[in-house]
């Protein structure tokens, strides 16, 4: 169950860094820059330490696709960028073929 656990901090600081990089305006803002500087070295941190046991063909797609998908719905709520339908489905064909490859791991 530990390795599910480091997956799941994993995929929240993967958001908070990418959150952080458009927060960090190119680097020339200090607080964000350390949230993202932060949020990468635990992200990776994480994602390495569940990848001791979990096979990568299941953890990064996940790592990446939780990633991806709470950074499309802050960035909606967040900054206001718009939800559109081809946003929706590109998302909902990420968690498919997540799932995908969750189910047929061995």
């Amino acid at each position: 169950m530990l390795p599910w656990a480091y997956l799941a901090v994993a995929a929240v600081f993967e958001i908070i860094f990418a959150l952080g990089m458009k927060y960090a305006d190119g680097f020339t803002r200090p607080l964000p820059t350390i949230v993202t500087v932060i949020g990468a070295v635990v992200g990776i941190g994480c994602l390495t330490l569940a990848l001791k046991t979990l096979p990568i063909s299941v953890a990064y797609p996940i790592w990446t696709a939780v990633g991806t998908l709470g950074t499309v719905i802050l960035g909606c709520l967040l900054l206001n960028e718009p939800l559109t339908a081809v946003k929706l489905l590109s998302a909902s064909a990420i968690v498919a073929g997540v799932a995908g490859l969750k189910f047929t791991a061995a």
